[in-house]
C-alpha cells in the first residue's frame, strides 16, 4: 500500500513475521539501526514500528538488551455456548474466559438510565427515545485490561425488576439475569468487524496511540424473538482469541 506511513509498513512485516512464527516467543527483534537499513528510513520511523508491536503487545522492551517477541497469552472467546445454564462455574462469559485461561477476572462498570438512540432502538427493536439501561465496562484479566463494552437494556423488559441494575443483583451475566425474571434467552447473534481504535479506547486498554486497531463485536441477545440485550464489545487482537463453533445440520 503505497500511501500506508513507511512506520506502519514496518510494524506490519515485523508483525508478521512474529504471527508466522518465524521470529518466536523470545527472539530479538532487529534493531532500530538494522531496521533504519533495511528499510532506508530515520531512526524516528524505526522507532515508531516498534512503538506499535509494543502497543499491541507482540514486543517489549529489556533495558540495555533490546526489544524481544512477548510470549503472549490470549484469552479464548468460545462464541458456541458460551452462557449455556448448565455446568458449574462463573455465568459471567467474561470470568468463564478468564478462569479458564488460568487468569482472575475482575471489571469497572457504570450504569445510567438512558434513551436509545436510533442505532439502538434498531438493534434492540424498539422505538427512538425509549428508555434504557446501559453500561459502560472495561474488564480486565490479572488486573491487565483486555475488553471495552457497552450494553443496551430496554427498560420495558427490566424496569422495576430485580435484574433493573446489572451489576446490583446476585445473578451476574445476561442469560442469568433474563432467568431471574422468567425470560428465556434462547439466541444470540454477533457481528464481528475491524477498525481503528478510538482515543478513549487507546486510554482505556492502554494502546499504543499509533496504529492501533481493534476488534467490535456486536452482539444482541433473544428471547422467542425479542431483543433483550444488545451490545458494543471491543478489544485488541492481541488479548483475545476468537472461537466460533457453529452445527451443521
Amino acid at each position: 500500500m503505497p500511501n500506508t506511513p513507511a512506520y506502519l509498513r514496518i510494524a506490519a512485516e515485523l508483525r508478521a513475521r512474529i504471527l508466522s512464527g518465524e521470529l518466536e516467543p523470545g527472539a530479538k527483534l532487529p534493531s532500530e539501526t538494522t531496521l533504519m537499513a533495511e528499510y532506508g528510513v530515520g531512526r524516528t520511523v524505526a522507532k515508531w514500528a516498534i512503538s506499535v508491536l509494543k502497543g499491541e503487545g507482540l514486543v517489549e522492551g529489556r533495558a540495555g538488551s533490546g526489544v524481544y517477541v512477548r510470549e503472549v497469552h490470549r484469552l479464548v472467546r468460545h462464541a458456541y455456548g458460551r452462557d449455556v445454564r448448565t455446568g458449574s462455574g462463573p455465568t459471567s462469559p467474561f470470568a468463564r474466559d478468564a478462569a479458564t485461561a488460568g487468569q482472575h477476572a475482575t471489571w469497572e462498570h457504570e450504569s445510567a438510565h438512558a434513551d436509545a438512540d436510533e442505532r439502538i432502538a434498531t438493534r434492540l427493536g424498539i422505538e427512538p427515545g425509549d428508555p434504557v439501561m446501559r453500561t459502560d465496562y472495561r474488564f480486565l484479566a490479572n488486573g491487565e485490561p483486555i475488553q471495552l463494552s457497552t450494553s443496551w437494556e430496554p427498560l420495558a423488559i427490566t424496569g422495576d425488576t430485580s435484574v433493573e441494575w446489572p451489576e446490583a443483583g446476585a445473578a451476574v451475566g445476561v442469560v442469568a439475569r433474563m432467568d431471574a425474571i422468567g425470560i428465556h434467552v434462547d439466541e444470540f447473534t454477533e457481528r464481528v468487524t475491524a477498525r481503528p481504535a478510538h482515543d478513549d479506547e487507546i486510554a482505556r486498554l492502554a494502546l499504543s496511540p499509533r496504529g492501533a486497531h481493534v476488534l467490535v463485536i456486536e452482539r444482541t441477545y433473544h428471547a422467542a424473538g425479542r431483543a433483550v440485550e444488545t451490545a458494543d464489545i471491543v478489544f485488541p487482537g492481541d488479548r483475545y482469541e476468537l472461537v466460533y463453533r457453529v452445527p451443521v445440520d
